[in-house]
């Protein structure tokens, strides 16, 4: 069983891991005033690039039932899970240091990172689907979110103030300090890694809801939208409340981010659930340019990251140059952001036309 939405949802978000990233070199490498929604927050709050990370973890787990439907712990779905795990890493680290590979003596080396974090998700939900049933995951979805918050708010272990409302000063980024010492992504004093140790933990969270929703799903004869809209809402709702106290951080995962993010997640699914899971419905052009990516998001991530920085090639900033007066900056930097994402699409789209899934 495969789920369209699932697909067109997966590739929306590796699109837009994409688009916020080249705005983000648009923005440090070309300088360009590029839209605001397109950055990731300082530290608490929530723009669009703040969603697509998280969005892209609740898929993992909703495409872990439906890859194990007979949810049976033996050697070789072992090696299978301990495997993948394992190449998502190595893949992840030699992506997080690529400048590094060019100049060991500078020792500026990182361990954490998105496929980093990808693979330990994967592995950590996929082992909890097969050894524990549904109602003990959810109580270890409770307890893993509700006792983050006080665990976020401990005093910080090398004497920097402790101020959850601050950016690094707080319990789970001392713990990067003083575990990862100089090899984190924020630099500093306050620095910390937003893929880091603690943060972990609410991100297991974060798949496991999705593995609730994906057994939901393979339960639900017909279609589940009413109910996915319904789950996304009430996960909307109580994150909403709770970032009063505890603030939506995604560099800290904080456990108000997870439940908001998995909640605008959800409801998204729902809405593409109700107009491409129904028999006989066939996918729009948008829909089906978006499966490109998503039956191959890894290997798209993959090619970006590799090729970053052409969408700072003076051949693609061009149209930016020519047109930044007449359109202003946060239109005139889409320009090359989307040729750039054409061009990678187009290797997708081949892979996809040829039947090919490269799988890690």
């Amino acid at each position: 069983m495969r789920l369209i939405s699932l697909d067109v949802l997966r590739g929306l978000t590796v699109a837009g891991m994409i688009l916020v990233n080249s705005a983000a070199a648009m923005k440090y490498g070309a300088e360009a005033n590029v839209a605001p929604i397109l950055l990731h927050v300082s530290w608490d709050g929530l723009t669009l690039a703040d969603l697509v990370f998280p969005g892209f973890l609740t898929m993992v787990g909703i495409a872990i039932p439906f890859s194990m439907r007979e949810a049976k712990l033996d050697s070789a779905q072992r090696r299978h899970i301990l495997g993948r795990t394992a190449r998502l890493l190595l893949l992840g680290f030699i992506l997080s240091n690529l400048y590094w590979f060019t100049s060991f003596a500078s020792g500026d080396w990182r361990l954490f990172g998105v496929l980093q974090r990808i693979g330990l998700i994967y592995c950590a939900c996929a082992f909890l689907f097969l050894l524990i049933g549904p109602r003990a995951r959810m109580i270890a979805i409770t307890a893993m979110l509700a006792v983050y918050w006080p665990l976020a708010l401990l005093p910080s272990l090398d004497g920097v103030g402790t101020d959850i409302w601050v950016r690094g000063h707080n319990f789970v980024a001392s713990v990067d300090r003083l575990l990862l010492d100089n090899h984190l992504y924020v630099k500093g004093p306050q620095g910390y890694d937003p893929e880091g140790i603690l943060g972990t933990l609410p991100a297991i969270a974060q798949g496991l809801i999705g593995v609730a929703i994906g057994e939901m799903l393979i339960r639900r004869e017909g279609t589940a939208a009413r109910e996915l809209a319904m789950i996304g809402a009430a996960m909307l709702v109580v994150g909403g409340a709770w970032s009063l106290a505890f603030p939506i951080v995604k560099d800290i995962w904080s456990s108000s981010f997870v439940l908001v993010t998995s909640g605008i997640t959800v409801l998204a699914l729902a809405l593409l659930h109700q107009g491409l899971d129904r028999e006989g419905r066939a996918p729009g052009i948008g829909a089906t340019a978006m499966l490109a990516f998503g039956t191959n998001a890894i290997a798209a991530y993959t090619l970006h990251q590799i090729t970053a920085g052409v969408v700072t090639w003076d051949l693609l900033l061009l149209p930016f140059r020519a047109l930044r007066e007449t359109l202003g900056d946060p239109v005139a930097s889409l320009l090359p952001i989307l040729i750039y994402m054409l061009l990678i699409w187009g290797v997708m789209e081949w892979l996809h036309s040829k039947g090919w899934i490269i799988k890690i």
